[in-house]
């Protein structure tokens, strides 16, 4: 299983950062605080956070080696870098704060991960979220499969099962209250989201949304995969647009 290229994927996630500016608009840090930013990649929007609150405690988490290196480049040395997984949290009652977004979907005990967040704040500490739910990028995730599924690409996908976890605002709502969390607001919105020209679009879903069907795919064979991916989504109305889906949450501990 690749990892990121944290390289590219800093340079092409302009998306990402303009969904998680408007999350942050919602945590509206402040300094002093000690907040706890789970799957900051590389780091752009935990740099906004200090940019906002400059005399806030921020602490950078993630699961990837190569997103922590390359946020190591872009973030100040006194931001804390933590590897480690979102489901398996190491706090407790740290942080005034856990901000997250384009992050929850990669994890698929969702149970796990609210527990963990919950333990990690401190009485009435908020979290303040936003990750891929509902039915986010369906039709490109349907056209990848039946591309790995055909002949043409050998037959691929046989027991490959998708690695993210699109929650609903129900189930959501369900698993944040049987965390232990108040004060719960769940919703989803559309964003979808249009390229300027094939070259950006493809380059973009190869780094973003189809790394793990692409770690399938022979090396020689991923132009031919991401060629076929694209003529599609430039055909569509409108066109060499993703179909975006965000679930936004905010809930608080207990004091």
């Amino acid at each position: 299983m690749s990892d990121w290229d944290a390289a590219r994927y800093h340079r092409v996630s302009d998306p990402q950062r303009a969904w998680g500016l408007r999350v942050l608009e919602r945590l509206r840090p402040r300094d002093g605080e000690r907040i706890l930013d789970i799957g900051c990649g590389t780091g752009r929007l935990t740099g906004d956070i200090v940019a906002r609150a400059p005399d806030a405690r921020v602490v950078a988490m993630d699961r990837s080696s190569a997103m922590l290196k390359e946020a190591r480049l872009h973030l100040a040395a006194r931001v804390p870098l933590v590897h480690a997984d979102a489901a398996a949290l190491p706090f407790e009652a740290c942080f005034d704060a856990v901000f997250s977004t384009a992050t929850f979907h990669w994890v698929l005990d969702h149970e796990r991960l609210f527990r963990g967040i919950l333990q990690a704040l401190r009485p009435g500490g908020r979290l303040v979220s936003q990750a891929g739910g509902g039915p986010n990028l369906a039709t490109l995730r349907r056209r990848a499969r039946a591309l790995l599924e055909s002949r043409e690409f050998g037959e691929l996908a046989g027991g490959w099962q998708e690695p993210w976890r699109y929650a609903g605002v129900d189930d959501t709502r369900r698993r944040l209250e049987e965390a232990g969390f108040v004060d719960i607001d769940v919703s989803l919105e559309p964003a979808p989201t249009t390229f300027d020209d094939a070259p950006a679009y493809s380059e973009f879903v190869a780094c973003v949304c189809l790394r793990r069907q692409l770690d399938l795919v022979p090396a020689e064979r991923h132009d031919a995969f991401m060629r076929r991916i694209t003529e599609a989504a430039a055909a569509d109305d409108p066109p060499l647009t993703l179909d975006y889906w965000r679930l936004n949450v905010d809930a608080r501990k207990p004091r």
